[in-house]
């Protein structure tokens, strides 16, 4: 008997005792090609010396210390490293645990910077259908996915939301990307003038798109047209890039790909690669000295916000990605897995899209491809296909909902930056039997 409370309590899942590069080793012995980083967070695999030697030599030294007592060495070192490399204009880091308090802090941040600039009615938040923002109140409120808020739906603030920027499903017969991109960014001006552009304190949006709809990346143009919407009304942009940022698309983070900066920024996942749990909010020079200037206190925090041992690890991670090159190989093996399995599955009948970018790739699946019409939600084509992969020793990410919460399925891969040739042909070759076995297993005439 298992006395955790797991995730669904009416799934067994295997036991994981090891780390081997790339590979899951289960109790049983049985090995995993982790094609996914877990959920987007092992970038570095699962073993890597520098980190855990990182680790262990921090707590040879100081395991924690709370920060209303003092700073660290480890924190203030990451802090320097991220913001050197950060997009302009961001000039502190905000720590704490993960990506759901990273856009927590984010909205909050927001909030009160409006108090302390005298601007008190600047409360409202827009965000997008189709998004992912994390699970604690304010992030759910904010994320725009229907099945994760339907529960809490009573509990959360209003947010409004406003058109994906997700041409593959909601541009129009003839419309460019371009086109597309410049009407779906419209839209955000548009909500801000039927809200009062003088209520409106933040924007926050998924730089790349993951887990809601499969490592969507915006059309071209479309972010700067959004920063110059928000710059327009005096509106925060904040970009969430736990999961797409730190590397993950081929920059280390990426929205430099489409030439903005935001105001805040949150990141979390690939900043530790699951050695340790850490997320961060990195802040404009503006908003922190609103504050610092202003009531000098941010009215926020948690117990293991800049934990030594956590930023040690990010620490290593982050030196690791920058020695050792890595981001060359996230774009060289990017565009090698997305080459495959475009070679795979181009002319696949159930396969309508292949997206992303770096080593983050996203899978639409259909029912009928002429008219990308989506596959029963009954069927549970996603955790079928899951299934069959981790059957054949494979981890990825498959979801549902990808079209508006409940309909649509798609499989999202984010492997290791360190992964090879032989990891990427491993990772198409079976995943190509785990889509065609899940897809044959289903009724006749569920298959078009």
């Amino acid at each position: 008997m298992s006395y955790v409370f797991h995730r669904h309590t009416k799934h067994d899942y295997p036991t994981a005792v090891a780390g081997d590069g790339v590979f899951v080793v289960d109790s049983t012995g049985r090995r995993y090609l982790d094609a996914s980083g877990g959920a987007a967070v092992s970038c570095l695999g699962h073993s890597h010396p520098a980190v855990i030697g990182a680790i262990k030599a921090q707590l040879d030294k100081l395991p924690y210390a709370h920060t209303s007592f003092f700073t660290n060495e480890p924190s203030e070192a990451l802090g320097e490293h991220l913001i050197a490399r950060a997009p302009a204009g961001l000039a502190k880091v905000y720590y704490i645990s993960g990506g759901s308090e990273a856009n927590e802090t984010a909205l909050k941040l927001a909030r009160q910077y409006f108090v302390e600039i005298g601007q008190p009615q600047r409360s409202r938040f827009i965000a997008r259908r189709q998004s992912y923002h994390g699970n604690t109140l304010g992030a759910l409120a904010a994320g725009g996915s229907v099945a994760r808020r339907k529960t809490f739906e009573p509990l959360l603030i209003p947010v409004s939301h406003i058109m994906p920027c997700f041409a593959f499903r909601y541009s129009e017969t003839g419309e460019s990307e371009e086109d597309f991109g410049r009407r779906a960014a419209d839209d955000l001006e548009a909500e801000i003038l039927r809200l009062g552009p003088e209520t409106v304190a933040g924007f926050i949006a998924e730089t790349v798109v993951g887990a809601t709809a499969g490592a969507v990346p915006p059309a071209p143009g479309y972010f700067r047209r959004i920063r110059d919407i928000c710059d327009k009304y005096g509106v925060l942009l904040i970009l969430d890039e736990v999961m797409c940022g730190m590397g993950r698309t081929g920059t280390l983070f990426a929205c430099e790909q489409d030439g903005i900066a935001p105001d805040l920024l949150t990141c979390a996942k690939g900043l530790g690669a699951g050695y340790q749990a850490i997320g961060a909010t990195l802040v404009s020079g503006r908003i922190y000295e609103a504050i610092a200037e202003g009531s000098g206190v941010f009215q926020h925090g948690f117990t293991y916000i800049g934990h030594p041992t956590a930023c040690a690890a990010a620490l290593a991670v982050q030196q690791t990605i920058e020695r050792d090159n890595l981001l060359d190989n996230v774009k060289r093996q990017g565009a090698a897995l997305k080459s495959q399995l475009e070679e795979r599955f181009g002319n696949h009948n159930h396969i309508a899209d292949i997206r992303g970018r770096g080593l983050f790739i996203g899978i639409d699946l259909v029912a009928d491809r002429a008219r990308r019409e989506p596959f029963d939600i009954a069927l549970n084509l996603h955790a079928r296909i899951k299934a069959e992969a981790m059957a054949r020793g494979l981890m990825c990410y498959p979801g549902n909902g990808t079209i508006d919460g409940a309909r649509g399925d798609h499989i999202l891969l984010a492997p290791p930056f360190i992964v090879e040739d032989s990891h990427v042909a491993q990772i198409v070759e079976t995943l190509g039997e785990a889509v065609d076995a899940a897809i044959a297993g289903l009724p006749p005439t569920s298959q078009g």
